[in-house]
């Protein structure tokens, strides 16, 4: 076998759980690093980032269930602008976060990308106050070349209320 051989059969490898989960720890790592430039650099040109409100699953839709947060790559692009100016005022001084992800298991995939599911724990500390935001995350992930792109991210919170913090103002 010659080294193009070698080269072709790595780029046509199925990837593994463990492929997923490796990618969701690193984008965990980007964002508790505040590290949102490269964070975004991980979605695809038609990605969605999607928060529906709780009691919502993978079927509600934006444009008939009321939703926390629904950015297509425009939006995210402008999302992050915005958190990183300090006029951001709920996240300047930046607040302190630890992401914790498990669970992570393949669903299944179609012509729109290989679906992954994990469980999420974010805690946001800021001015002595620590919140907690639990639940499970939907990705779908598509291949460009040797890289993976998230094309959606659906946030589907465990907590039946944003209380006491009444907000998201970070990137789950």
């Amino acid at each position: 076998m010659i080294m193009g051989d070698v080269m072709a059969d790595a780029v046509q490898r199925p990837r593994t759980r463990a492929d997923y989960e490796d990618f969701l720890y690193r984008e965990a790592a980007l964002l508790d690093q505040w590290r949102l430039e490269e964070w975004f650099a991980l979605f695809a040109p038609d990605a969605t980032y999607e928060v529906p409100t709780f009691g919502k699953g993978l079927d509600a839709r934006p444009d008939s269930s009321l939703f926390y947060i629904a950015d297509d790559h425009a939006r995210l692009r402008h999302r992050v602008d915005r958190l990183l100016k300090m006029t951001a005022h709920a996240e300047w001084p930046r607040s302190a976060h630890v992401r914790m992800i498990g669970n992570v298991r393949i669903e299944g995939g179609d012509e729109s990308g290989t679906q992954v599911m994990c469980s999420f724990v974010t805690y946001r500390s800021k001015n002595n106050i620590t919140d907690t935001y639990i639940g499970h995350a939907a990705y779908t992930f598509v291949d460009e070349g040797e890289d993976l792109l998230i094309r959606a991210k659906r946030i589907m919170l465990g907590m039946n209320s944003l209380q006491p913090h009444g907000k998201i103002s970070i990137i789950l």
